[in-house]
């Protein structure tokens, strides 16, 4: 697949993830590079475990793509939940 082709994947699988996860986007830039992040670790998973590889801009690239861009988000805020959450400094012992 060309570039383009990972990028639009990318912008699918992204925007997808972004819904089912929170049911709202992150930005279109960070919802493309998801989405890239996740197409990738999902096409590894999913051949890591015996399906077939994402060769071309089809349903089963953008659910592979998705499952993987949803995996990717989950661990996205997750990190992003323990970064932001106030730290307890002992004031007030």
């Amino acid at each position: 697949m060309s570039i383009l082709s990972w990028i639009l994947l990318g912008l699918i699988a992204g925007f997808l993830g972004s819904k089912i996860v929170n049911r709202r986007g992150e930005g279109i830039f960070l919802d493309i590079v998801l989405g890239i992040v996740g197409a990738v670790a999902g096409g590894y998973l999913f051949s890591f475990f015996g399906a077939g590889r994402v060769t071309a801009l089809n349903l089963y690239g953008v659910l592979v793509a998705t499952a993987g861009a949803v995996l990717v988000l989950f661990v996205y805020h997750g990190i992003r939940r323990i970064m932001l959450q106030p730290r307890l400094t002992g004031v007030g012992k």
